[in-house]
């Protein structure tokens, strides 16, 4: 029998299922923490190393001392941004200037559930989204329309507007977005 024969017969037996699985289907997003107000140049250098990156930014005016407003784009959550990598891409994040490390525990990195990254991206609510850094307090509620259905968070009131924060546990980070009371259930009511 022939080794031509031999392999043929061999890839018979292979379930399909079983083929190799390509590097971007094992690719997460992954918080990484930069040096304070280098997250806008660490995004170029992850775009010149080929890694999908994403830094959530929002639009702010602020006044200046001679009166002059300026319209300002800032980071959401100041010295975070995403990358969205496999295990072995890891070193190309790390080794970018600017990246102190990976969000995660000394063992492995944490990833973050590609929805709250997606949410994040959407167009929709770019206009909408704000920093939040105060302490979150009160109650715990979800979304029950629309097109962020079903993502918790902590309701507050601010100027007579409601606002819902999105808490990205796991790099303690908080954003703040307009949502009529009547998309908001309790948490503890409906479950």
């Amino acid at each position: 029998m022939s080794l031509q024969t031999i392999s043929e017969t061999f890839s018979d037996y292979v379930p399909e299922s079983s083929a190799i699985t390509s590097p971007e289907l094992d690719r997460k997003w992954y918080a990484v923490y930069t040096v304070p107000r280098h997250e806008k140049s660490v995004v170029k250098q992850l775009d010149v190393r080929g890694v999908e990156s994403f830094l959530p930014v929002y639009e702010t005016v602020r006044v200046w001392r001679n009166r002059q407003r300026m319209k300002l784009t800032l980071p959401l959550f100041p010295t975070y941004l995403f990358a969205r990598i496999n295990f072995k891409e890891r070193v190309k994040v790390l080794q970018s200037p600017g990246v102190l490390q990976i969000v995660g525990d000394k063992r492995e990195c944490a990833y973050l559930p590609d929805s709250e990254v997606e949410l994040l991206r959407s167009g929709f609510c770019r206009q909408r989204f704000e920093p939040y850094r105060e302490l979150v307090i009160g109650e715990r509620v979800r979304i029950k329309n629309g097109v962020m259905q079903g993502l918790q968070g902590t309701l507050i009131r601010k100027s007579n507007n409601t606002r819902f924060v999105l808490t990205i546990e796991l790099i303690n980070q908080h954003a703040a977005i307009r949502v009529d009371a009547e998309d908001l259930e309790s948490i503890d009511a409906s479950s």
